[in-house]
């Protein structure tokens, strides 16, 4: 086989049909895009849930002079004393499913809330005895499970106004992101069939064109294999120009809308690097060859009587 003559097939193929190609190419690479969009959403989730996960603690609130009136069933001994923090501070240092307890008192809590400067112009009317003291608890595996558990144990006790939990303020950022991951999936999975469909007219119409070389190659006793490489080749080229595009895309989401709206933006969490990006485009390269030389194969097999 003379490697010239198909490379000469092919970039004969491609400029004969070079606003097909063109259009393959813009095709694939908006499906691969969005693949790749979809993918990096994907890859954000994992981390953030990693990032977070880790670090998910329970506060159990303590009463305060006025809960009686709010929490009349836990609170009505009014404000939770010193002797109380410190059983249940004991308690939960000897539960198993927990890894450290912190303790805040009122007069901190008041301090973080100051310094936090919220609500500015109602913090001299907010006063260190309406703020709760609390104890925070980090497990050992952050598990919803073992957060129920210690839930159940500790709300509804004498002295305690709330159990609360990270986790389940994260909960709605995370849904956010697998909500949008889910959708540029399932915009990527139309694209990627409206690419399949163009590259097989294209190949079809690049066939239909070359039909008279086709024929002289099948007298003079060419293999199949050696008439339908130019055009698979061919498909090859242009799925790689949508990777390529597309890896380019990938790369642009990352550098302008994460590392320069998002990151300054929610500086209290973590993103994604470039290795992550990497990773996208390494496995975008396999899905655009295997799409568009298989598109060109089934197309050819159809098409191409040889």
């Amino acid at each position: 086989m003379r490697a010239q003559f198909v490379f000469s097939e092919i970039f004969i193929g491609l400029r004969r049909n070079l606003t097909m190609t063109i259009a393959v190419i813009v095709s694939a690479a908006v499906a691969l895009g969005m693949l790749g969009v979809a993918l990096l959403m994907l890859f954000q989730t994992s981390h953030m849930k990693t990032y977070w996960y880790d670090k998910v603690e329970v506060s159990v609130f303590l009463c305060t002079k006025e809960d009686p009136g709010r929490h009349p069933t836990t609170c009505a001994s009014g404000q939770s004393t010193q002797s109380q923090m410190d059983a249940l501070v004991a308690d939960m240092k000897s539960n198993p499913l927990v890894q450290t307890v912190y303790t805040e008192t009122q007069a901190e809590a008041y301090a973080r809330y100051r310094g936090q400067g919220k609500d500015a112009a109602m913090v001299d009317y907010v006063t260190a005895d309406q703020l709760p003291a609390s104890v925070r608890v980090k497990l050992k595996d952050p598990s919803t499970q073992n957060i129920e558990a210690i839930r159940s144990t500790y709300q509804g006790q004498q002295g305690v106004e709330a159990v609360s939990d990270q986790k389940t303020i994260l909960q709605p950022l995370f849904k956010l992101f697998n909500g949008l991951t889910v959708s540029a999936t399932t915009v990527a999975v139309v694209m990627v069939g409206l690419a399949l469909m163009l590259i097989v007219n294209t190949v079809r119409l690049s066939a239909f064109s070359r039909r008279r070389e086709t024929g002289i190659m099948r007298l003079v006793g060419a293999s199949n294999f050696y008439i339908r490489l130019p055009f698979l080749m061919e498909g090859a080229v242009a799925g790689l120009g949508g990777v390529a595009v597309a890896g380019l895309g990938v790369a642009s989401f990352k550098f302008f809308l994460i590392d320069r709206v998002l990151a300054p933006s929610f500086s209290f969490t973590s993103f994604i690097g470039w290795d992550k990006v990497l990773l996208t485009i390494a496995i975008l390269i396999p899905i655009g060859l295997v799409m568009a030389v298989g598109a060109s194969a089934m197309s050819l097999r159809k098409y191409l009587k040889v």
